[in-house]
């Protein structure tokens, strides 16, 4: 058994959505004078490598700490979209591809190598998206969530986030900032995004993992 990390390091100069604050990492204990260490952690519920929750831009949507803990568990797919330039969309056909596999994946992430620009402002430009189609495709099948390595599954300028609800009203969670996945490979793999459990979560960081057998 392998098991790969796809999670961003949470620090305080990290990358975060504009608009939001960098997270805050403050020493509340030291050695020195209480003999133990503790953090005080303040950061947003969407930091770093993280999932949404239904509850996220629906009144009445599914809080994170309200599904079972085996949604956050599950067979999983990449599907290879490094090859798309600056403003293009991820259609239909790279669902086709792997069409046979996708079947029976609970989990389809898509990996538009984006990830190289984590640390530069081009990471917040004009990154791949998926298109209705394939998010259509996926809702039909009942995947239990979409992950990407981008840090929002629609363009950034989308202020109604129309992409947002449409796969978030049908209960899939979306996990975001994925990272590493040129280390996993093409076949289906076991996919652990755990998210913190905290009452009526609209989303929450993870640490999200690949098993490969």
């Amino acid at each position: 058994m392998k098991v790969i990390d796809l999670t961003h390091t949470i620090k305080v100069d990290m990358p975060v959505f504009p608009g939001t604050d960098q997270p805050k990492l403050d020493s509340a204990s030291t050695l020195e004078k209480d003999g133990f260490r503790e953090t005080l952690l303040t950061m947003y519920s969407h930091t770093g490598t993280h999932m949404d929750a239904p509850y996220h831009v629906r009144d009445k949507g599914m809080t994170l700490d309200k599904f079972p803990a085996d949604k956050f568990v599950g067979k999983a797919l990449i599907v290879d979209c490094s090859d798309l330039k600056e403003g293009d969309t991820i259609g239909i056909s790279y669902i086709d591809k792997y069409k046979d596999v996708i079947d029976k994946a609970e989990y389809v992430i898509f990996k538009t190598g984006w990830e190289k620009y984590w640390n530069e402002q081009k990471y917040f430009g004009n990154f791949p998206v998926i298109d209705e189609e394939v998010a259509d495709y996926l809702i039909k099948k009942g995947k239990k969530g979409i992950g990407l390595d981008v840090i929002s599954i629609e363009s950034i300028s989308e202020e109604e986030l129309p992409m947002h609800h449409r796969i978030l009203k049908n209960n899939l969670v979306i996990i975001e900032n994925l990272c590493n996945l040129d280390s996993v490979g093409d076949n289906l793999f076991t996919f652990c995004a755990l998210p913190l459990k905290y009452e009526n979560s609209d989303g929450a960081s993870v640490r999200a993992i690949a098993i490969l057998d």
